[in-house]
């Protein structure tokens, strides 16, 4: 009865509505309490703008009426109102009882005011800052292994206020006993790291787990926030390899031999691995040839011989979750000169050079060809002759089988006047010496 007498007038006393279980369940009934205790303290954490500025501070939102209050002026006593650095004050304006109405206030109407006494004396000064409401940030993650995530976002309109994030999650998929510990699922911080303004980074992530991020936006007149659902598989990406080597190859004029590491940012489990994209051209070409690799290294085929090439790497997870890495950082060399070909370059103009590095391509992925090269020379005859071995022999065993069943269908045709030739001998011997 004593709480009952503490309830404000007017307002009918708030009945336990909560379900019996909870009676029986008295942990259960303290979880919900501390969640709600929770989020009330947050709400109003938001809606209080503390420690926004320093004193003496007021903040307003553009486009609609601000108040200005003379805290030091006596009630009903006339003031003056003045804008430090203006002649005058916003057009507009008025006073009513003491204070200074700033109807639809524009960005403009920003500045320092001061009220004043009959007698010219400063009873209060106060600066007005205007801005915006937060918008909604734009958000995007990416998880450059399999152990954590990162976020980053931006804001989606100038508040020419100052601006504060709030960046959490919460795990989603979880097993049989978290589901009974917190049905909610594992809440915590996304960490902010001072030295990279707009990005937070969630630490021990799980690979089969997925996330709810929340990053809300917080300035003095309100709050704004972005959910947004992610999946490691979804927005796993790499950071580039490292390493890169690119070398000739000796005698061997269009080929070059590349070589790189793993980004050392990537786990080095064996169940993780990555497979690679490996771009290149001559550098007076503009168009590109790639090749895909599960490999550390790779040679390089038909390079140019004699013009120096650029080639670059990156890299994407094995079982292609997720999306490519940036290319790494260019190496660059030059394939050995080809001696039969040697002295023949003098002949070699500037204009043909230049016809190279103009020439457009068709194709997404041009390969030049150099014929002069032996082993392909020899390849290639290896090839052919591999290729006629096996139409012969296809050739052949058609043959034999069409030998063998015109054989075995004459044969058939040949019993049946055997059989006549036979019967009829043997109707024509006498009787004695047919019967014994």
């Amino acid at each position: 009865m004593r709480a009952r007498q503490l309830l404000p007038r007017g307002r009918a006393p708030v009945q336990d509505t909560a379900p019996s279980s909870l009676m029986h369940s008295p942990t259960r009934g303290l979880g919900r309490v501390m969640v709600f205790l929770a989020a009330a303290l947050a709400s109003a954490s938001l809606a209080v703008p503390e420690g926004w500025g320093e004193e003496g501070v007021q903040y307003g939102q553009v486009g609609t009426d601000v108040t200005l209050s003379c805290a030091g002026a006596r009630a009903g006593s006339p003031v003056q109102w003045r804008r430090e650095g203006a002649a005058a004050l916003p057009e507009g304006s008025a006073i009513h009882q003491g204070a200074l109405v700033l109807p639809h206030a524009s960005l403009a109407a920003a500045g320092t005011y001061s009220c004043h006494g009959e007698d010219g004396s400063l009873l209060h000064a106060v600066s007005l800052r205007l801005g915006h409401l937060p918008g909604v940030p734009f958000v995007s993650c990416r998880a450059s292994d399999y152990e954590n995530f990162s976020c980053s976002w931006t804001s989606s309109l100038e508040t020419f206020l100052p601006t504060r994030y709030i960046t959490t999650y919460r795990k989603k998929s979880l097993t049989g006993e978290e589901k009974r510990r917190n049905k909610s699922g594992h809440v915590g911080p996304c960490l902010q790291d001072p030295s990279r303004a707009g990005t937070c980074t969630v630490h021990r992530s799980e690979f089969w787990s997925s996330y709810r991020l929340n990053i809300t936006e917080v300035n003095p007149l309100g709050s704004s926030f972005r959910l947004l659902d992610i999946t490691m598989q979804a927005i796993i990406k790499p950071d580039p390899p490292e390493g890169l080597v690119v070398e000739p190859v000796p005698l061997a004029p269009r080929r070059l031999y590349v070589s790189w590491k793993y980004p050392a940012s990537w786990p080095k489990e064996p169940h993780f691995q990555l497979r690679f994209r490996l771009q290149y051209r001559p550098v007076i070409h503009r168009s590109w040839s790639v090749v895909e690799t599960v490999n550390l290294s790779e040679v390089i085929t038909d390079a140019f011989a004699g013009l120096e090439h650029v080639v670059q790497v990156s890299a994407k997870d094995f079982l292609d979750a997720g999306n490519w890495s940036e290319w790494s950082a260019e190496a660059r060399a030059t394939p050995v000169r080809d001696p039969a070909t040697t002295a023949s370059e003098g002949t070699t103009t500037d204009a043909s050079l230049e016809s190279l590095a103009e020439e457009p391509s068709q194709a997404p992925n041009p390969e030049p060809i150099n014929r002069s090269d032996p082993l392909e020379k020899m390849a290639i005859l290896v090839s052919l002759g591999i290729f006629a071995f096996f139409i012969l022999a296809a050739v052949l065993v058609i043959t034999i089988l069409i030998w063998l069943r015109v054989r075995k269908h004459s044969k058939d045709e040949t019993k049946p006047h055997n059989f006549l030739v036979a019967a009829t001998h043997l109707k024509a011997l006498p009787r004695t010496q047919i019967l014994p």
